[in-house]
């Protein structure tokens, strides 16, 4: 089991990871979910903290708080972004953006697509450094990279136990896909309403696929890559019909793919004026 938990990953994963996951953040706070800073003006009334919240006793958000945090929050991410002191800036980020969900949660809406993005945050400083095209084995990026493909297993998985929660048995062949088509559908959608029982059986795909989410967790090489592909495509479909994307999801999940494979296009170009000069004296 240890041995699986801390199975070695290339450090060049980590480092081109830590480049995508930190510049995500400017995304998030101003065009994925620009209505969280806009709390900074809600009154504190309505204010539900949520339990994480209570339990740190964290302060009702003010406008000053709610800017402080957004710029805070955005100026370590840019600076996490350059690989400098990835564990310091790292742990400010990771920090920063918990403390920045939960003021955007705690107003009555909850997203499930942050978890495996928070779990990503928190694992990437424990690495250290990392540069990219570096293809040394590291247990300390293994163990970040299981622990984050963990957390994203468990939102696939957990979302069928709340379907199943809140919706019973009857979600399976209940209307809810008729009504998000009708309600947020496509010219990609559209017209699946029309076709009898088409959506019913999505829904029951989606619960297999859901509840079969946990295989993900022993596949290796270009099978896990696969894996990560459909899932990527999964997401793709459901963007294009409903106009719903999990983003930071989607950024943990690439954690999964070889990313270690991209190099550091410097010392690429580095090594071609190497090679020139040795070129011209045969």
């Amino acid at each position: 089991m240890t041995a699986w938990f801390f199975s070695p990953v290339a450090l060049g994963r980590i480092a081109v990871l830590r480049t995508v996951a930190y510049l995500f953040v400017p995304v998030d706070v101003f065009l994925i979910t620009p209505w969280a800073l806009a709390h900074r003006d809600v009154p504190p009334a309505l204010y539900q903290p949520l339990r994480v919240a209570r339990l740190l006793e964290l302060p009702t958000p003010t406008h000053a708080l709610v800017v402080g945090l957004c710029v805070a929050l955005v100026a370590c991410a840019l600076a996490a972004a350059t690989g400098r002191a990835p564990r310091v800036l790292g742990t400010l980020v990771a920090v920063l953006y918990l403390a920045w969900m939960l003021v955007a949660m705690s107003y009555g809406k909850v997203d499930h697509d942050r978890v495996s993005y928070l779990v990503l945050l928190a694992v990437l400083p424990t690495v250290g450094p990392a540069r990219r095209g570096d293809r040394t084995p590291s247990e300390r990026a293994g163990w970040a990279i299981k622990a984050t493909a963990i957390a994203v297993v468990c939102t696939y998985f957990l979302a069928s136990w709340a379907k199943f929660r809140f919706g019973g048995i009857d979600w399976l062949t209940g209307a809810t896909y008729t009504k998000a088509v009708l309600r947020r559908g496509t010219i990609f959608s559209d017209w699946t309403v029309h076709v009898p029982y088409l959506l019913v059986l999505a829904q029951i795909g989606t619960i297999v696929f859901e509840l079969g989410s946990p295989v993900l967790l022993f596949l290796r090489g270009r099978w896990l890559t696969y894996g990560v592909l459909f899932l990527f495509g999964f997401h793709a479909m459901v963007y294009a019909g409903l106009t719903i994307a999990f983003w930071p999801h989607l950024v943990a999940l690439a954690a999964l793919l070889p990313l270690e494979r991209i190099g550091n296009p410097l010392q690429r170009i580095r090594a071609r004026d190497r090679v020139r000069p040795a070129e011209e004296h045969t």
